[in-house]
């Protein structure tokens, strides 16, 4: 890891990037998303500076993108759901069951589909995609019952970010989807506005939701690949140099974090065991991969998602 370094009065960067994600300090985005910064910094001599931010410090999401897209130098790690507010196809990507593990993410840089969507992020929208070699690990169903098929999460009310595909995927797979921002997600389970949430395992600990619920569902449903993304515009603004290390140092720490909470899932899956949450691996698998199909269909996603497998060769 690179160490941290400290910008001085008299050495004041050209260009600085403010970047917002919704997670808290102790989750390994924030540390990566820090030596990204501090890699890029000692590779532009101190002229290009990073500044993150954590628990949604600069405001939430949908905010912060729409900043973006107005020209503002500030990013934000978000999703290809949102992004599907703009380019409805890219939300294939957080589509349930559509990838199962990171070699298959880093594929989906070379297809010819996935540059078309993120082309027209960049020209239409004014969102310059650095990478999606984020991944936070698997999404699984966290609850106050143990949940084994759709149907036990019938009439359930899951908190779910505000974006199309994972209201539908939520729905298909068999509960109420409610959207809700991250960071009211622990208030409003605990006061019973929802039953519960789809998360992976780095937010348990970190958000101290062992303490309003008991189950963790282990339905594998998301592989979770996020987007850093900042302005088109800011992006153009910069020496050519700099925007290949931005982009050249955002892909290694994205795969450098995957891989790190790929090998961690076992310590942090023993760790909220220890926080008193029991760990539920009774799934029906199939019956969870043949109900999220559904989301597909009413997102008119099914021939998008055919064509990314034919182009990674899985059918």
């Amino acid at each position: 890891m690179v160490a941290a370094f400290t910008i001085s009065a008299s050495a004041a960067p050209t260009y600085t990037l403010r970047f917002n994600h919704v997670l808290g300090p102790n989750h390994p985005y924030h540390k990566w998303l820090q030596v990204w910064a501090d890699r890029v910094y000692e590779r532009t001599n101190g002229d290009l500076q990073i500044l993150v931010f954590h628990s949604s410090q600069l405001g939430v999401e949908e905010d912060i993108i729409e900043q973006i897209r107005m020209g503002v130098p500030v990013g934000q790690n978000t999703d290809s759901a949102r992004m599907g507010n703009y380019v409805p196809e890219i939300a294939v990507m957080n589509g349930p069951y559509f990838v199962e593990s990171l070699e298959e993410v880093w594929a989906l840089n070379d297809l010819p589909m996935v540059q078309e969507w993120i082309d027209k992020l960049a020209n239409e929208y004014g969102i310059r995609v650095l990478s999606f070699n984020w991944v936070q690990g698997f999404r699984h169903f966290m609850t106050n019952k143990p949940i084994s098929k759709p149907a036990d999460l019938a009439g359930l009310k899951i908190r779910t970010p505000p974006a199309p595909i994972w209201q539908e995927s939520v729905r298909a797979l068999g509960a109420v989807p409610t959207a809700m921002n991250f960071g009211e997600m622990y208030t409003g389970i605990q006061q019973g506005v929802v039953d519960g949430a789809e998360l992976v395992y780095d937010n348990i600990e970190d958000h101290a939701l062992h303490e309003v619920l008991d189950y963790v569902n282990e339905t594998k449903h998301f592989l979770l690949i996020n987007f850093e993304v900042i302005s088109e515009r800011w992006f153009q603004s910069l020496p050519k140099e700099y925007q290949e290390i931005l982009v050249e140092e955002c892909n290694k720490a994205g795969m450098e974090a995957s891989y790190e909470i790929e090998r961690d899932t076992a310590a942090k899956r023993a760790r909220a065991q220890e926080l008193g949450m029991t760990i539920h691996t009774d799934i029906d698998y199939d019956a969870f991969r043949k109900a999220g199909l559904a989301a597909y269909e009413r997102l008119g996603l099914t021939k998008v998602r055919e064509e990314i497998y034919r182009q990674l060769g899985k059918i």
